[in-house]
């Protein structure tokens, strides 16, 4: 038995309509408008059979506020060329009135019978995906913790909020949130939150009607939307303004959004992944990130180990982005030297993985022969030249000696003068607001002239 909705205000055919359906075996709710058939929650139906023209809205607005239910188009003869436009804007068939009942039955059996086949493909796929070993390179004791968590909430709908330090991989631990859930074969949209401006972020989250505001010469569908049946990856989530975050947390409570200047709100299924390097408890206690959207986004936590504390991994992942990078850039296999291994393995990594793999891209383009050597990574290494501490027993590991603040103290001091705050940003794998709050917080602010 399938759950379908008809969308028709001449009250005789959807009447009728829905004694066919049922004599089938089916289940109908009835609406007799756009703003009648959003209360009977079509992205829960299995079908929606809408007329082309109606009170108010067309019946071709069904089509994105159904999906990704089918949605099959009713319409005259007169206006068949309404019925073509349907179908270029995702309308899954359409059928003339009126309608000769055996046809209607013989259109509604088949959509539906093309869904069950999809979902069921959709369905293997997901089985197919979670047997893979994640993509994700580690063996340390916390990478598997980690891993082993995804797989349990993967597949669920909560809500998840990753921690980490800039660069840690946190969008790439989404992407596999979202490949081995449910919504795979829906969208996955990331947004930046620190990446969007201030004045802009509403509007790109929740979309505008036309007229809401200077500029706004039609309206445009919001990130939300856009992810509606999928994953919503919001990354760094602690730059997200007050007023943005009062919006957000309506939005997952009520599963619903409203556009800028529109008077009614939109059903939407989203699940929401966050992200954030920031202390978001720290935050809500000073007033400057909402609690109740903190605990609302808190339901599952994954915390990224920083590179530094992930042992083995280190080298595994340089040969990795090695490997990888060579590929990318069309350039025959290299290697490390020794002394490089060396190198990478007692670096501290303020910037993580975002910061290795800059590094080991430059390195590429600079090396002329088969081996990436020390000073192709551009790297400081605390203590003295010599990098075997088997050799030099007295020196000190970095990871003892100093904390990652003092790497990036050294590292911005050592390189300002030549590079720019986006290049020692990009190097240091984090945002340049980011940088520059902890140039703030350092006392090492940039000098002007």
């Amino acid at each position: 038995m399938a759950q379908i909705l008809i969308v028709e205000d001449e009250t005789i055919i959807r009447t009728s309509l829905r004694k066919l359906l049922e004599r089938h075996g089916h289940e109908v709710r009835e609406a007799g408008s756009v703003q009648e058939a959003r209360a009977h929650e079509p992205t829960e139906c299995d079908l929606v059979i809408s007329d082309v023209r109606l009170p108010g809205e067309p019946g071709t607005e069904m089509i994105a506020i159904a999906r990704p239910t089918p949605v099959l188009i009713m319409t005259t003869f007169s206006s068949v060329r309404s019925a073509v436009d349907a179908m270029r804007m995702g309308a899954v068939d359409y059928i003339t009135k009126p309608f000769d009942q055996d046809e209607m039955i013989i259109s509604v059996e088949r959509i539906l019978k093309e869904r069950t086949l999809l979902r069921q493909n959709q369905a293997l796929k997901i089985e197919i995906e979670r047997s893979k070993p994640l993509s994700m390179v580690g063996e340390s004791p916390a990478m598997q913790d980690l891993l082993k968590k995804i797989r349990k909430v993967a597949p669920t709908i909560s809500t998840v909020l990753i921690l980490g330090e800039s660069g840690t991989g946190k969008e790439l631990v989404a992407r596999q949130l979202h490949e081995l859930s449910d919504r795979a074969s829906g969208p996955l949209v990331p947004v930046n939150c620190a990446a969007i401006p201030e004045t802009l972020i509403e509007s790109e989250l929740f979309g505008y009607e036309k007229g809401a505001f200077t500029g706004a010469q039609a309206n445009r569908k919001g990130l939300v939307e856009a992810a509606d049946g999928g994953t919503l990856f919001l990354d760094e989530i602690g730059e997200l303004p007050l007023e943005a975050q009062a919006r957000l947390l309506r939005m997952m409570q009520e599963k619903e959004v409203r556009r800028i200047g529109a008077t009614a709100s939109r059903k939407v299924d989203v699940r929401v992944v966050a992200a954030t390097h920031r202390n978001l408890k720290q935050l809500a206690s000073e007033g400057h990130f909402r609690e109740d959207l903190y605990y609302r986004l808190n339901v599952f936590e994954l915390r990224l180990p920083p590179l530094r504390e992930r042992g083995d991994d280190i080298v595994r992942i340089a040969h990795h982005l090695l490997e990888r990078t060579c590929q990318k850039l069309n350039r025959p296999a290299l290697d490390f030297s020794q002394q490089a291994l060396s190198a990478i393995k007692k670096y501290s990594w303020p910037g993580n993985v975002r910061e290795m793999e800059n590094i080991i891209e430059r390195a590429i383009i600079l090396c002329d022969d088969e081996e990436i050597t020390p000073d192709l990574l551009t790297i400081e290494v605390h203590g003295n030249d010599d990098l075997d501490t088997d050799k030099n027993p007295d020196r000190e590991k970095p990871e003892d000696a100093t904390t990652m603040n003092d790497y990036l103290v050294r590292f911005v001091l050592e390189h300002q003068d030549h590079m720019t705050e986006t290049k020692l940003a990009e190097a240091l794998g984090i945002s340049r607001k980011n940088l520059w709050e902890r140039r703030k917080s350092l006392n090492i602010l940039r000098k002007s002239g």
